[in-house]
């Protein structure tokens, strides 16, 4: 069972990867309509990168082992310190496990496209 459900999650991680990678015309790479959270973070994260598919399969792993990680959030309730605080704790050491994944040029465009979120962090988004 436990198999099934990590099977499905890394198809649906991999979905996402795929659109990072493969952005549709006019979007500039932008992450697609209507996706979220962490997808959508991990879309401008892999922004500009192609990855071979070792790397694919490696990426996808880390992903789906932190996302079982996190901290359950509740929509339309905000997050309490601690929550956030590991949160942000995991995501530092998932985007640190998914650089050692990359090659050097790549890590070039994926530590710009981590500053360049960061910056875009608490902004609207349209």
């Amino acid at each position: 069972m436990k198999r099934i459900v990590l099977v499905a999650a890394l198809a649906l991680l991999s979905a996402g990867a795929v659109q990072a990678q493969n952005p549709q015309p006019g979007q500039q790479g932008a992450p697609a309509p209507g996706q979220r959270g962490a997808g959508r973070r991990m879309a401008m994260l892999m922004q500009g990168l192609t990855l071979s598919p070792d790397q694919q399969v490696r990426v996808d792993s880390i992903v789906a082992r932190y996302q079982a990680q996190m901290p359950a959030m509740t929509q339309g309730s905000p997050p309490d310190s601690a929550a956030m605080a590991n949160r942000r704790a995991l995501m530092t050491q998932q985007d640190a496990e998914i650089r050692a994944v990359l090659t050097a040029e790549q890590q070039t465009i994926f530590d710009r496209n981590v500053e360049t979120a960061r910056q875009n962090m608490g902004r609207p988004r349209p």
